[in-house]
């Protein structure tokens, strides 16, 4: 499995990074893990909606310049589907067994996610509709990643 993250916007803080490079440690004994952050555009004082438009159609371009044609897109989203850990993983395996193998997960910017990569996605998925900081939900996806790895292989670590 080859596995790809893209968010907008760096991640600075220490204990952020650290809980990043932990799990992608840890993905990696099962999977090919690649992180990518693109820019995020700076957003104007007293934006108005046609605003926050154009920054997530630009933000949308550097992320949709990082995905291949071939990749299978899942993108995060508030009104996508929601999924046990159980349930994760037996998509993960339904990906895995229909040559979809090379998966792209997208975190969009603080605005959302632009609607050239809402088209290009093939499958939304949710974290449920409370709002989380996008450092906290790249940690929550990586550690869904290793948790849905140890759960294919009925390793312990999910309870």
């Amino acid at each position: 499995m080859k596995l790809t993250i893209i968010t907008v916007g760096k991640l600075k803080e220490k204990y952020w990074l650290d809980a990043v490079k932990e799990y992608q440690k840890r993905i990696s004994k099962y999977a090919k893990i690649e992180l990518i952050e693109v820019a995020d555009e700076k957003e104007p004082n007293n934006a108005g909606e046609k605003d926050l438009e154009q920054i997530k159609d630009k933000e949308a371009e550097r992320i949709l310049s990082k995905v291949k044609e071939t990749q299978n897109v899942v993108t995060l989203e508030i009104h996508g589907k929601e999924y046990t850990s159980e349930k994760l993983a037996q998509e993960y395996q339904r990906w895995m067994n229909i040559g979809k193998s090379d998966v792209v997960f997208v975190i969009g910017g603080s605005n959302g996610i632009g609607d050239a990569v809402k088209k290009r996605s093939n499958q939304e998925i949710s974290f449920g509709s409370l709002t989380y900081p996008h450092q906290m939900m790249k940690v929550m996806l990586l550690e869904q990643l290793f948790r849905v790895n140890k759960i294919l292989r009925n390793e312990s670590y999910h309870k």
